[in-house]
């Protein structure tokens, strides 16, 4: 999803970037040449100049003079323009590598046509146009090969900028800062009184690097302030399509879709809320006590909070066009994020987390949304094993991460692999625990009866014969035998 600039916007952008005073590495002024191969060309140098200046975006503009910066309209329209039988756009998103979020806007400034391009800045990787890379260097488009030390340069930024330091938004005044950014929240969160003067919410902000300077006197919106404290995340046209999506579907597939929702606050100020409708989702337990019956959710709080809190938290923000989901089925529940783990999925358990967001996961541990010591995994199986639940599964699916909650099922209806998955991650809790996994500890999880110990017995030998748990003392009998992971 992409949101629409209005037009008030796009002549107030035209105009700042009208008022430069030559053309820049990023920002170039055309009049109607539009050839698709230049284009392409120009959106990959731009897009990485942009990164190397330390701009968020990189601008292709026609219909204004090279030297006078003039408006003197194009007949460029990029909405009738193909390439073959494709258009334009779809053309470009094929051949630019890896794919960057670019748009075109058409509008009418003093009665003549303006065309712009809004290209977003180059991240982890320098952009490519048909396997080739491409740079500016002043005012000229050149092949970045030929420029050893701007490719070195562009590296290095790659290599050392986080995420959450480049910029979601550049040259806002105060009062636009205030409109996009939910301050209250953000000294609710912290529990801190709102400063009376504008300067001392300013200040704040910016001792927090949610905002910084810039060089003309106004604020830069960094990525970090926008993802925890947006009142609209698609205010911020980069991260729109990082907003959570929750969907409900009738059956155990996809068929069939009851609701959709996309969530449209920052994470911090944002999380309560969205903790609590996916509460409200979900499908309940009658329990039968000793006088009454009780609905009991299908699954622990404590685990949906911990998941969903992973999920933003260790997401990577440079897989682009995806953000965190978690979807709810009529047997399970899946929590899904962008990014490859850093850490084995079988390790989340005793492993301290590594982020690739850590002034992010730091806000989110100050606002008591998550934990410093650890990734939260122990509270999830500890409260799924209360809840007689099967175990969660921890998995990667492509480029992302994804953990299943499984609703409960009695103990003879669980698979083979559900019982050994349990068996794994009930002998690593007990082992951060410092407190081996036995026959008795494992039959306790699976609320089973002693007469049940051989078959216990048998989900144990199953576990070690595909190496994911040992015995530490072999020479004690089966009902003294105890257990580690294989790792240990």
């Amino acid at each position: 999803m992409t949101i629409d600039r209005s037009p008030e916007y796009l002549v107030g952008l035209l105009n700042e970037l009208r008022r430069l005073s030559k053309e820049t590495e990023w920002v170039e002024f055309k009049r109607n040449d539009a050839e698709p191969e230049e284009i392409g060309e120009y959106a990959s140098a731009l897009s990485n100049s942009a990164a190397l200046m330390g701009k968020a975006s990189a601008y292709l503009v026609w219909g204004i003079d090279n030297a006078s910066h003039d408006v003197i309209g194009t007949t460029f329209s990029p909405s009738r323009e193909k390439v073959g039988n494709e258009e334009i756009e779809n053309w470009l998103l094929r051949l630019l590598s890896p794919k960057i979020d670019f748009r075109f806007h058409e509008f009418i400034v003093d009665g003549k046509q303006v065309t712009l391009m809004e290209i977003g800045r180059a991240f982890r990787h320098p952009v490519q146009f048909k396997n080739q890379e491409f740079i500016r260097v002043g005012s000229y488009k050149k092949k970045l090969k030929e420029y050893p030390e701007k490719e070195r340069a562009l590296w290095r930024i790659f290599d050392t900028t986080p995420f959450e330091d480049h910029l979601a938004a550049e040259n806002l005044d105060a009062d636009a800062v205030l409109r996009l950014l939910d301050y209250p929240a953000y000294f609710d969160l912290l529990e801190k009184p709102l400063p009376e003067l504008r300067t001392g919410i300013l200040d704040a902000l910016a001792s927090d690097h949610m905002i910084v300077r810039n060089t003309a006197g106004g604020w830069n919106v960094t990525n970090l302030g926008a993802v925890l404290l947006a009142k609209r995340l698609d205010e911020f046209r980069y991260l729109a399509r990082k907003a959570v999506r929750v969907i409900v579907y009738k059956g155990d597939d996809r068929l069939e879709t009851i609701r959709e929702q996309v969530g449209g606050k920052g994470y911090a100020s944002g999380f309560e809320g969205l903790i609590g409708f996916v509460n409200t989702l979900l499908p309940t337990n009658e329990v039968v006590g000793q006088a009454l019956r009780k609905d009991v959710p299908m699954y622990p709080e404590v685990a949906i909070r911990e998941l969903v809190a992973n999920a933003i938290i260790h997401q990577d923000f440079f897989v682009t066009g995806t953000g965190p989901m978690i979807e709810i089925f009529r047997n399970r529940m899946e929590i899904t994020n962008p990014g490859v783990p850093l850490v084995d999925t079988n390790r989340f358990l005793d492993t301290p987390p590594r982020s690739r967001n850590e002034a992010l996961a730091s806000f989110m541990r100050r606002i008591g949304v998550c934990e410093e010591r650890g990734s939260g995994v122990d509270k999830v199986i500890i409260q799924t094993e209360q809840y007689q639940l099967p175990a969660p599964l921890f998995e990667v699916a492509g480029d992302n991460t994804r953990v299943v909650l499984f609703a409960h099922k009695a103990f003879g209806r669980m698979a083979t692999a559900d019982r050994i998955r349990a068996c794994y991650l009930h002998a690593c809790l007990r082992y951060v625990q410092h407190d081996p996994m036995t026959n008795s500890s494992l039959r306790t999880r699976f609320g089973i009866a002693e007469t049940h110990t051989a078959t216990v017995s048998r989900i144990i030998k199953d576990t070690i014969e595909i190496g994911l748990i040992r015995p530490i003392n072999g020479s004690a009998g089966r009902k003294f035998m105890k257990y580690v992971p294989a790792w240990a």
